[in-house]
C-alpha cells in the first residue's frame, strides 16, 4: 500500500513537472516574441533614420506582426504537446490546430506584404509619376489582392478542417462568370479608366471638349467616371467607356496657350494696305494691354475675296481656352472703334444688278431695293 502511494506521488509529481515544463515553454517563446519585436522595430527605425526612402523598413514592420505571430503559436503548438495527454486523436487535433494557426499566419503575412509594398509605393514611387493612375488604381488593387488572399486562405482552411472544396470552386467558377456578365458595363468602365489615367492625356484641371458633346474642365478622374465642370457651372460625368470611344480635344496639351482667330471683311473700295496696318495694330494694342494674351506677335492676312467685302483674319493667341473668348472680344471692339473712325466700311450683304444698257444699281440684300422703289 505504501508502495502504490508512493507511485502515485511520484506520478502526480510526474504531471506537475510536465506541465510546468509546458508552461516554461510558452513563456519562453513569449519571451521570445516580446525580444524579437523589440529586435525588429529598432532595426526598422535605425534603417528609416538611414534612408527613409528604403523599402527595407516597411518590409521590417511587415514581417513583425506575423513572425510574432508564428513564434506564438509555435510555442503553443509545443508546449499543448509536452501536456502529459495520451491519444493519437488528441495530438491529432493539435497537430491540425497548428496546420490552421500556420495558415492564419501566411494569410496575416500576404497582407502585411500588400499593405506595406503599396504603402511604399504610395510614398515614394507615386509623387514621382506624371499620371494619377497609382493613386486611382492602387486602392482597388489593393482591395482585389485582400480578397483573393483572404478567400485562399478560407479554402485552405475548410481543406485542412476535413471539409471537401471542390463543389466550392466549381460554384465559385460559376458565380464569378455570372457576376462578371451582370458587371461587364462596370469592369468595361474600370478598364477604359485605367486606359485613360495611363495614357496621360487627361490630367485634372485640364478644359476638354468631346466631339458632339459637352466642354469644360476636368475635375476628377475615377476608375469609372470623368466628372468634368463646365462654364456654366454644372458638373457632368461622363463614364470612361465613352469617353475612350470618343474624340477629345485637350484645350492644355501641349500648352494652355490657344489660337485666336477673328474674320471680317472691308468693303472692296477700301485701301487693303491701310486696312492691314490698322488691323494688325488694334490686335497687337488688344494682346499688349489684355491680361488674356501672350507674347505672340499677332498676324493679319487677306483670304478671300467674298460677295461683298475683301475677307481677312486676325491671328492672335491667348493664355487658355477662357481667356481666348475675351481676347477675340477686345480684338473685334478694337478694330470696329478704328474702322469706324478711319472711314473703312465694312459691307453689309450687297448684290449689284445689271439692266440692258450697262446700266448697274445696287441692291441691299437686307432690304432688297430695287430701282422700281424710287431713289
Amino acid at each position: 500500500m505504501s508502495g502504490s502511494s508512493t507511485f502515485g506521488r511520484f506520478f502526480e509529481q510526474l504531471i506537475v513537472w510536465e506541465s510546468l515544463y509546458a508552461l516554461a515553454v510558452l513563456g519562453g517563446f513569449a519571451l521570445g516574441a516580446l525580444v524579437l519585436r523589440l529586435v525588429l522595430n529598432l532595426v526598422s527605425s535605425r534603417i528609416e533614420r538611414r534612408a527613409p526612402d528604403s523599402l527595407v523598413p516597411d518590409m521590417v514592420k511587415a514581417a513583425r506582426g506575423p513572425s510574432i505571430l508564428f513564434v506564438l503559436f509555435l510555442g503553443l503548438y509545443l508546449s499543448i504537446l509536452s501536456l502529459p495527454v495520451d491519444g493519437a486523436e488528441w495530438r491529432d487535433g493539435v497537430t491540425r490546430a497548428w496546420k490552421i494557426g500556420i495558415v492564419l499566419v501566411m494569410v496575416q503575412a500576404g497582407v502585411s506584404a500588400v499593405d506595406f509594398f503599396l504603402s511604399w509605393y504610395m510614398r515614394v514611387v507615386a509623387p514621382k509619376t506624371e499620371t494619377a493612375l497609382d493613386d486611382v488604381l492602387l486602392p482597388q488593387v489593393r482591395r482585389f489582392l485582400l480578397v483573393v488572399i483572404y478567400g485562399v486562405g478560407g479554402l485552405i482552411v475548410l481543406d485542412t478542417l476535413g471539409i471537401t472544396i471542390s463543389p466550392l470552386l466549381g460554384g465559385l467558377g460559376i458565380t464569378g462568370l455570372a457576376v462578371a456578365l451582370a458587371l461587364q458595363p462596370t469592369l468595361g468602365n474600370f478598364l477604359a479608366g485605367t486606359y485613360v489615367l495611363s495614357d496621360g492625356a487627361l490630367n485634372v484641371g485640364d478644359f476638354i471638349e468631346l466631339a458632339d458633346g459637352p466642354s469644360g474642365y476636368v475635375v476628377e478622374v475615377g476608375w469609372r467616371s470623368t466628372k468634368i465642370q463646365t462654364i456654366y457651372n454644372n458638373m457632368v460625368i461622363i463614364p470612361n467607356s465613352v469617353l475612350s470611344d470618343t474624340i477629345v480635344t485637350n484645350y492644355q496639351s501641349p500648352s494652355s496657350a490657344i489660337s485666336v482667330i477673328v474674320t471680317c471683311g472691308v468693303s472692296y473700295d477700301s485701301d487693303l494696305r491701310r486696312v492691314h496696318e490698322i488691323a494688325l495694330e488694334c490686335a497687337r494694342k488688344a494682346v499688349r494691354e489684355s491680361p488674356n494674351g501672350t507674347d505672340f506677335d499677332p498676324v493679319v492676312n487677306f483670304n478671300n475675296f467674298g460677295d461683298s467685302n475683301v475677307d481677312f483674319y486676325v491671328f492672335a493667341q491667348a493664355n487658355d481656352r477662357i481667356a481666348s473668348f475675351d481676347l477675340k472680344s477686345e480684338i473685334i471692339q478694337e478694330m470696329h472703334e478704328r474702322f469706324t473712325a478711319e472711314g473703312i466700311e465694312i459691307n453689309y450683304p450687297v448684290r449689284k444688278l445689271v439692266y440692258e444698257g450697262g446700266q448697274r444699281l445696287p441692291v441691299e440684300i437686307t432690304g432688297l431695293r430695287t430701282p422700281a422703289d424710287g431713289a
